[in-house]
């Protein structure tokens, strides 16, 4: 039995003292809960001399804000709290969401603050989850909100979600989560850590998941600008008048269908119960993964920290196959599943020939719901193997800005807010 296996078993009776499943929260209240803001963890490589990349901030006896933008209106939130490859119990001793002014300042008097079962301090065991009680606050969609969390005295951090493309913060020694000015948060960090999901009391709404890899978390997007693809997603919908759908970004950087990474986290296929499944309201999930799994077996070993580690090689029916499991695991739960063509990435041919048969079989096979024809989209007529030059943000992999705003573009809106609402 593997550590975090052990842990998580271990924790189990603590966690059904301290929470209550979303599942049972969302049967003992009214109105119905959707998530409106999600990120997903991975775990942090616990070994000497990491890269600085993977070197977390010291966050014991500190508060962290974390600035979020939740893509629905309401005026009840809860906050998901994950310990998620947690070892040791998870501590918060104060949690608040407030309206975000810019940078670590917020509105007012630091928010509102949130309980647990009423009491304002919460252990999360290894492995374990527990959503707050509801919190009385005005959220706008697309308008930035402070999550502060005063951390107890001998937290780490294990787990995150690295590629934020957001500024977050860590303040100095104690409690700050209410402060309203900006003074205390000396340090800064591009990663999420803990809040995984932000849902919101609204009534006949529903969420689209996205879910993959680095193109869907947004990489080489714009700091601080969400132009990602999902926000410009969310931004299509909304002015479209569209203001009960909401779009949550599940993808993280380096992911793969197949594998586990030490540094990307599980598997996509093993991962899609809990990161999409187990958030509240989500109707449909557009899947886009696959190229790190063609890629990574032709990466180089490396002595210490080896990110892409397995380096397995994999068919087309091998990506086929996990999809057709993904897919059977949302339809069980009623989920339908967009499946998005794997964007160029300018690949040497018997890897490109992969990725070709999987963009013909998601165009083709009809085991999806639905197809978001990304290829098409973002690949350069005279040579359709690479990205539009004014779409690749200069890796010939990544888009740029202007190529996520393609994607979202090329989504076919009434088929995806259709299968929300079915």
């Amino acid at each position: 039995m593997s550590l975090r296996t052990l842990a998580a078993a271990c924790g189990a009776a603590l966690l059904t003292q301290i929470a209550v499943s979303p599942a049972a929260l969302a049967a003992s209240a009214p109105g119905q809960w959707v998530t409106a803001w999600a990120t997903a963890l991975q775990p942090i490589p616990q070994q000497p001399n990491l890269p600085p990349l993977y070197r977390a901030p010291s966050v014991a006896g500190r508060t962290v804000r974390q600035i979020v933008y939740p893509t629905l209106s309401g005026s009840s939130v809860r906050l998901h709290i994950s310990n998620e490859y947690g070892v040791t119990p998870l501590v918060v001793q104060e949690l608040r969401i407030a309206r975000s002014t810019g940078g670590a300042a917020v509105q007012g008097s630091g928010g509102v603050r949130a309980t647990f079962d009423g009491k304002t301090a919460v252990t999360v065991p290894p492995g374990g989850a527990v959503d707050s009680d509801a919190v009385g606050i005005d959220l706008v969609a697309g308008a930035p909100y402070a999550i502060s969390s005063y951390m107890g005295a001998e937290q780490t951090l294990v787990a995150w979600h690295r590629v934020s493309n957001q500024v977050n913060y860590v303040s100095l020694p104690g409690n700050h989560s209410a402060d309203a000015l900006s003074g205390a948060f000396s340090q800064r960090f591009t990663q999420f850590a803990w809040v995984t999901g932000l849902a919101v009391d609204v009534p006949a709404a529903g969420s689209v998941a996205a879910i993959g890899d680095s193109i869907t978390d947004g990489m080489r997007s714009s700091l601080n600008e969400n132009r990602r693809w999902p926000d410009a997603f969310a931004r299509r919908l909304a002015q479209a008048g569209d203001h009960s759908t909401a779009v949550v970004n599940l993808g993280i950087s380096g992911n793969r269908l197949l594998n586990d990474s030490p540094c990307y986290g599980d598997a996509l296929a093993r991962r899609f119960g809990r990161d999409v499944l187990g958030h509240a309201g989500v109707k449909t999930a557009i899947l886009l993964i696959g190229i790190n799994d063609i890629n990574f077996s032709s990466m180089p070993a490396r002595s210490g920290l080896d990110c892409d580690f397995p380096h397995t090689s994999v068919t087309a029916a091998d990506l086929i196959a996990g999809y057709q499991r993904v897919i059977a695991e949302a339809h069980r739960r009623g989920v339908r599943v967009f499946g998005a063509t794997l964007t160029p990435a300018d690949l040497p041919p018997q890897r490109e020939s992969i990725r070709l048969a999987v963009n013909q079989w998601i165009r083709t096979g009809k085991a999806f719901d639905g197809v978001v024809d990304f290829d098409a989209a973002l690949r350069d007529p005279a040579q359709p193997d690479r990205l539009r030059r004014g779409f690749d943000s200069g890796d010939h992999i990544h888009p740029s800005d202007a190529g996520y705003t393609a994607m979202a573009d090329a989504i076919p809106l009434d088929a995806v807010v259709n299968s929300t609402r079915k």
